[in-house]
C-alpha cells in the first residue's frame, strides 16, 4: 500500500506542479481565458491513463499461468524502468521546469490558434505520469494485491490533487526539492524490489539460471504471507527465499542506484522564470 500511496502521490504532484506551473503563467501574463484548453488536456490524459491501465490488467488476467508468470517479470522491469528513469528525470530537471514550461506556453501562444496547442501541451505533459502511473500500479497489484494497491493510489492520488491546488493558490509552502529527493530514493527501492521480482519470475520459467544455488532461507523465521513479511514485500518486494543469483542482482541493482543517485552532479545555473 505504502509503495502505491508514495508513487501516486509523487507521480500525481508531479502533474498538478506542471498544470499549477502553466496555468499560474497565464494567469499572471494576462491569458486566463485560455485556460479551458489546459484543463481539457488535463481531463483526456486522466481518462487515456485510466483505460490504458484498465487494458492492460483485463489483458493480463486472460494470460495462461506460465505466460502470466512472464509477463508479471516483463511488466516488472518495464516499471522499474520507468521509476528510476522518473526519479532520475526530475533530479535533472527541477531547476529548469518551470522555466521550460513557460517557454512552451510562450511558443504555443505565439500562433493563431491556440486552444488546441494548450490542449496538446496539457494532454503531453499529464499523459506521461499517467501512463508511467497504470504500469506501476499493474507491477505493484501483481507484487502486493489489487485491494491494498488501488487503496494506496487512490490516497495517494486524492492527496496529490489537494496539494496540487493548495500549491498553485498559493497557499502552501512546500520544499518540493527535499520532497523529490527523498520520494525518489524510497522508490529507487522499490524499483529495486520489483527487479527482484522479475528475476524471480524468470528463475521460476527456467529462463534465469545464474547462480541458482540457495541463498537464504526465511520462510519458518519471517514468511512472506505473514503479516510483516507481507508488508515487506508490498514496501520493497520482499521474498522469503532465494538464490545467490537473484540476491546478486537485487544488491547490484540497488547499490548502484542509490550511489549515482545520491552522486553530487554538477550545478547548472538556473534559467531565467520570466
Amino acid at each position: 500500500m505504502l509503495p502505491a500511496f508514495l508513487i501516486m502521490l509523487r507521480e500525481g504532484l508531479e502533474a498538478a506542479l506542471i498544470t499549477s506551473i502553466i496555468a499560474g503563467y497565464l494567469a499572471r501574463t494576462g491569458r486566463a481565458k485560455a485556460m479551458g484548453g489546459i484543463w481539457l488536456g488535463v481531463i483526456l490524459a486522466v481518462l487515456v491513463s485510466l483505460a490504458a491501465g484498465l487494458g492492460l490488467h483485463q489483458w493480463a488476467d486472460e494470460f495462461p499461468e506460465d505466460q502470466y508468470a512472464l509477463f508479471e517479470g516483463l511488466v516488472s522491469l518495464v516499471a522499474a524502468a520507468l521509476l528510476i528513469t522518473m526519479v532520475f528525470w526530475m533530479r535533472r530537471a527541477a531547476r529548469s521546469l518551470r522555466s521550460d514550461l513557460h517557454a512552451a506556453v510562450d511558443r504555443t501562444l505565439a500562433g493563431t490558434a491556440t486552444f488546441w496547442p494548450l490542449v496538446t501541451l496539457a494532454f503531453l505533459a499529464v499523459v506521461r505520469e499517467g501512463l508511467e502511473s497504470a504500469f506501476f500500479l499493474l507491477a505493484l497489484v501483481q507484487q502486493a494485491g489489487t485491494g491494498l494497491a488501488l487503496l494506496g493510489a487512490a490516497l495517494g492520488l486524492a492527496l496529490a490533487v489537494v496539494l496540487g491546488l493548495a500549491l498553485y493558490r498559493g497557499s502552501l509552502a512546500l520544499d518540493l526539492r527535499a520532497f523529490f529527493r527523498w520520494t525518489g530514493a524510497f522508490i529507487v527501492v522499490v524499483a529495486a524490489g520489483l527487479v527482484g521480482t522479475a528475476v524471480h519470475e524468470f528463475a521460476e520459467l527456467g529462463l534465469w539460471t545464474f547462480l541458482p544455488q540457495p541463498a537464504y532461507d526465511l520462510r519458518a523465521v519471517l514468511p512472506r504471507d505473514g503479516l510483516p513479511g507481507s508488508i515487506l514485500s508490498g514496501l520493497i518486494g520482499y521474498r522469503d527465499h532465494g538464490s545467490l543469483g537473484e540476491m546478486l542482482v537485487y544488491l547490484g541493482f540497488l547499490a548502484t542506484a542509490l550511489t549515482l543517485y545520491f552522486w553530487p552532479h554538477p550545478q547548472l545555473p538556473a534559467r531565467s522564470t520570466s
